[in-house]
């Protein structure tokens, strides 16, 4: 008898818990949002100072301008890696719905989301034709989306100015019908130690911390966790100074 009050005992403890844990990332999401919103609103006034667009400065508030723009830069970068981080466990975690889907309308999706972040560094995103018509794939879209912008948005992070991005689609029949894509960057590579952990939680690469000192190391593990999910494999081959290669497959829907 008291084995069975305990028990109840312990699950409306544990719900209790989860409750509690749940409105806190509730929480943590919608502060974040507006404080990003807000900073975001903050970065394109100052950006048109800068631009000229609302007079000429002179060289000492031009300068002060700049730097109070790089900072309001990295702000915005924390707080993308919060919203980030507690996004991460929902979107591991949360059910998957499969569904036919036509991965080249991601691409081009993901392609026209960073095409202002490439541009700005001069890099060029190019999307090579495949040998044959993709077929569709299965998948739940909105995870699939997750992995290409976040290996996109890895790409051109960690490339120098005036790289270039290769994307390739190449459909394998055997031993199943799958499709393969890699992400091709000329960027900063990884580093020999780095690449066995290159997948790990939390882990950012030395190469990666020189470049961008903010990051959450959370991206590559959640990309990692929905392409096994989806029962596909996801693997990189990569080179320090000279660049990186993501691969992962999808299977074909059926």
């Amino acid at each position: 008898m008291n084995q069975e009050i305990n028990l109840v005992k312990l699950q409306e403890e544990n719900k209790r818990l989860t409750e509690l844990s749940s409105k806190k990332d509730e929480t943590v999401s919608i502060s974040a949002h507006q404080i990003r919103t807000s900073l975001s609103a903050i970065k394109w006034i100052m950006k048109m100072f800068i631009d000229g667009d609302l007079g000429k400065l002179s060289g000492e508030q031009e300068n002060l301008i700049k730097k109070v723009y790089e900072n309001n830069e990295r702000a915005i970068s924390i707080i993308s890696e919060l919203l980030l981080i507690n996004k991460t466990e929902d979107i591991v975690e949360k059910k998957y719905i499969y569904s036919k889907v036509d991965i080249t309308e991601i691409i081009d999706g993901a392609i026209f989301n960073f095409f202002g972040e490439a541009h700005k560094k001069g890099i060029e995103i190019i999307l090579l034709p495949p040998e044959k018509k993709i077929e569709d794939v299965r998948a739940d879209k909105e995870k699939i989306r997750v992995v290409l912008e976040n290996l996109l948005e890895n790409a051109i992070k960690y490339s120098e100015v005036n790289g270039k991005i290769f994307i390739n689609l190449k459909q394998i029949e055997e031993p199943s019908k799958t499709l393969e894509i890699s992400i091709k960057d000329t960027g900063i590579g990884i580093s020999e130690e780095g690449k066995n952990k290159i997948f790990e939680k939390f882990f950012r690469d030395i190469t990666a911390k020189k470049k961008e000192p903010m990051g959450s190391g959370i991206g590559l593990f959640t990309v990692r966790k929905i392409i096994e999910t989806h029962g596909g494999k996801i693997w990189f081959e990569s080179k320090e100074k000279e660049g990186s290669t993501f691969f992962f497959t999808i299977p074909i829907f059926n």
